[in-house]
């Protein structure tokens, strides 16, 4: 084979594995929750998002590949002053997210230094017109005012501010020991106050405790008068029902004796003896004067004849 033809065929195969080069250099991958901004002879072209594609070689080329995920910038301390004159550091956390890699890439020079410069202004301008201890208290108000006011401003930029939040907030070294003194007393405060409480419940529940106690005292006595007096009265209508018992059986042993006395057909002696004994029973050995009826005077002659007798 003749010496050009070698050359030839060398050359086509360079021209070959260098058009393959080319070609392979143009394909590009675009990842997942990423966009890349596509320009044409310098002048804006298209956006790319997820997926397989190929530029057009040494005419297209890929000007900027930015993420659609959310991004966390925490930018350094920034000294604001309140409106007490009193100097804090403050630094600020953004939440942000880019929505138009269009806007973000030809909106703005240096995006982040952009944001930073911009937090940094409206954290003055919010805190200047808060004092010391509004500043210390109004966190959420002064996040919500923050994320309205970048949003706003990072809008051409397709920038989108989802959540500003402010750190840490340092007050200077003698305010700080001025606020330790203030939160120790406040502590004491609580603590003399928590104190007095409890000696206050404490006294409230022995004066209850000793109420209670009269008050069971009370009751267990009236408890006790109404038991005694029902015992009493149970006694007394016993001693009653036995008196009246005994009365019955008195009365009901008089009955079987006159049964028996008349059963037994009396004759007038014996009926004039039984008076005597009757009358015997109303003296009682008491009485100074006895008046006897004549007709058993004869009989009390008898009954003292037959006394003499017996012991003779």
């Amino acid at each position: 084979m003749p010496s050009s033809s070698i050359v030839s065929v060398i050359i086509i195969i360079g021209i070959v594995f260098l058009a393959l080069i080319i070609f392979a250099s143009n394909i590009r991958v675009v990842q997942q929750s990423k966009a890349s901004v596509v320009e044409r002879l310098g002048a804006f072209r298209t956006v790319w998002g997820v997926g397989l594609h190929l530029k057009i070689p040494f005419i297209e080329r890929v000007a900027k590949t930015v993420s659609l995920k959310e991004q966390v910038v925490d930018f350094a301390p920034q000294p604001v002053i309140t409106k007490d004159n009193v100097t804090m550091q403050i630094d600020t956390v953004v939440y942000f997210q880019i929505t138009d890699p269009k806007l973000y890439t030809y909106g703005v020079e240096h995006p982040m230094s952009a944001i930073e410069n911009l937090t940094a202004t409206t954290l003055r301008n919010i805190i200047g017109d808060l004092e010391l201890d509004e500043s210390l208290t109004s966190r959420d108000h002064i996040n919500t005012k923050m994320r309205a006011i970048l949003d706003e401003a990072t809008d051409p930029w397709g920038i989108k501010v989802n959540r500003v939040e402010l750190k840490n907030i340092i007050p200077p070294r003698e305010i700080q020991d001025a606020m330790e003194k203030q939160m120790k007393a406040e502590r004491e405060r609580r603590e003399s106050i928590l104190q007095a409480e409890g000696q206050k419940a404490s006294q409230i529940l022995v004066a209850e405790g000793e109420k209670q106690a009269m008050i069971l005292q009370a009751d267990a006595e009236k408890q006790a008068k109404i038991m005694h007096a029902e015992a009493e009265k149970q006694a007394k209508i016993l001693a009653a029902e036995a008196e009246s018992e005994a009365i019955l059986k008195v009365q009901q042993a008089t009955a079987d004796a006159l049964r028996l006395l008349n059963e037994a057909c009396p004759n007038d002696q014996v009926i004039k003896l039984k008076a005597l004994e009757a009358m015997e029973k109303a003296a009682d050995g008491k009485a100074t004067k006895i008046i006897i009826p004549s007709e058993i005077q004869s009989l009390a002659g008898l009954a003292a004849s037959l006394s003499e007798f017996g012991k003779n």
